[in-house]
């Protein structure tokens, strides 16, 4: 999540979603934000008691989090924004993440069957980088009532024309969008990933976002 008071913006980071290449592409705005200087005490604070204190948003909170911390008037206020992306390929994406970054996670699950049954198991254990990327995209964006309370969602297919939407609407000039943690180690189609049965694992998991925002298995390639 990123906070800009002086240009009145929250960006809402899903993961998997290109979050990075947005945060890093409006580093030149975060830090000639002057309220930027206490966030980043607070969050330095923060992480020297553990996280105890309850002084910052997470790199991945909820736009919720943000609703019920700040105060109502200014939340009514920011442009609020996130990105999402077609789940079938957001789980693609994740499983080159994890192979690159906790290979250790995939031992015994040597195929992307195996990880997706892993990944989607109600049993297994709690882990951070399977379960940042299994919640449904949909629940970063409602309210308890399930009211959408961000005023934009763009999105990944189409990552650069949205990500100058919301400069647009934002009312600050255009940076160029980087390519942050862009991989090189996975097919574009991710179709081919995936057999009947896996797409439907899919399919039934990630029902509320593929309703709300109209994804689909054959979705064209960007």
């Amino acid at each position: 999540m990123l906070l800009s008071l002086r240009y009145n913006f929250l960006f809402v980071h899903i993961a998997k979603t290109g979050g990075t290449s947005v945060r890093d592409s409006l580093w030149r705005y975060k830090w000639t934000d002057p309220a930027r200087i206490p966030q980043f005490l607070c969050s330095k604070l923060s992480a020297l008691t553990g996280h105890e204190i309850g002084a910052k948003f997470p790199r991945h909170a909820k736009a919720i989090a943000a609703m019920e911390m700040l105060p109502r008037e200014l939340y009514q206020k920011l442009f609020k924004f996130a990105f999402v992306r077609n789940p079938w390929d957001l789980q693609v994406s994740s499983y080159h993440h994890i192979r690159r970054e906790r290979p250790d996670l995939l031992v015994g699950r040597d195929d992307f069957e195996a990880f997706l049954r892993w990944k989607l198991d109600p049993e297994r254990a709690p882990q951070y980088h399977a379960d940042m990327s299994i919640e449904l995209q949909t629940d970063y964006l409602i309210d308890l009532h399930g009211n959408l309370i961000v005023d934009f969602v763009g999105r990944y297919e189409r990552l650069a024309e949205d990500f100058e939407e919301a400069c647009r609407r934002i009312g600050i000039a255009c940076p160029k969008l980087l390519h942050s943690r862009k991989a090189t180690d996975r097919g574009k189609d991710y179709r081919r990933y995936y057999n009947d049965a896996t797409a439907e694992l899919i399919e039934a998991h990630y029902r509320p976002d593929i309703e709300r925002f109209g994804y689909r298995f054959d979705e064209p390639l960007p």
